[in-house]
């Protein structure tokens, strides 16, 4: 490691800590603390999406052990707690989906500034002749390329949760800040039980200020320039093709403004 480079790393992370009021001590403290419970979590998930989101704890249980893993149902039922694997015939009460969404509400500590490490995110829609799809999107800011996206028919929680997962599987995000709106994705415990066990800081923007989340919006409201804008779509099919191409030319080739 040159010493140019080491100095801009411990720049960085003095402006991270700075952002997050934290000392760089406690950064030094947690910065390779990793969620034990996380790996586990995984092979939950991944039993949990095959059931097309139906299982509960114990037929995941008998599913995992069938499979050779050692877990007992008590820890699969405190994991999926933990990170909000909740079957879908189980039937959401108003009273604790409030409770839910204002537990969940970060604050705002990107504060605008979109010069500083971190990773914004959004859903935007695509829609063509009455059909719709929906794409979700995670920005670096420093280098203002995408980490991870994902298209879907559904705006739902998964959408998010699969965006956020492949980002993590790109690129280590420990330390980093993840910037959002306040959408009900954004706000489920299982969102927030990926940041934390990932050691990402989650941040928001307050309600009905979208300025907060410029810096994505931007880049959404790019992408439909010239992609929809710029061509005669027919099909919400040739439609995502088409953002799945531009997405790739954006981050490979397509020049970026200076910041």
């Amino acid at each position: 490691m040159t010493f140019i480079t080491k100095y801009k790393d411990t720049y960085r992370i003095k402006l991270m800590c700075e952002v997050l009021e934290i000392s760089i001590s406690t950064y030094y403290k947690y910065k390779d603390y990793y969620d034990q419970d996380y790996d586990d979590y995984l092979i939950i998930k991944n039993v949990f999406d095959q059931s097309k989101r139906t299982y509960g704890y114990r037929r995941i249980t008998e599913e995992l052990q069938e499979q050779g893993h050692q877990i007992n149902h008590k820890r699969v039922l405190r994991l999926m707690n933990k990170y909000g694997l909740q079957p879908r015939y189980i039937k959401q009460y108003k009273n604790y989906s409030k409770q839910y969404i204002k537990e969940n509400v970060k604050d705002n500590i990107l504060r605008r500034n979109f010069n500083q490490p971190g990773w914004v995110t959004d859903i935007t829609y695509l829609i063509i002749n009455g059909k719709r799809a929906y794409l979700s999107t995670i920005l670096d800011l420093e280098t203002r390329k995408v980490v991870s996206y994902h298209i879907s028919k559904q705006n739902d929680n998964e959408l998010v949760i699969t965006t956020l997962l492949d980002a993590i599987k790109r690129k280590n995000p420990s330390g980093l800040i993840l910037h959002s709106d306040q959408g009900p994705q954004y706000l489920s415990t299982e969102y927030r039980a990926i940041c934390e066990a990932n050691r990402i800081t989650i941040s928001m923007s307050r309600k009905g200020n979208p300025l907060d989340n410029a810096a994505i919006e931007s880049f959404h409201s790019l992408l439909k320039k010239e992609t929809l804008y710029n061509n005669n779509i027919t099909s919400i099919k040739e439609y995502i093709g088409l953002v799945h191409e531009w997405i790739e030319f954006y981050n490979t080739t397509r020049r970026k403004q200076k910041k």
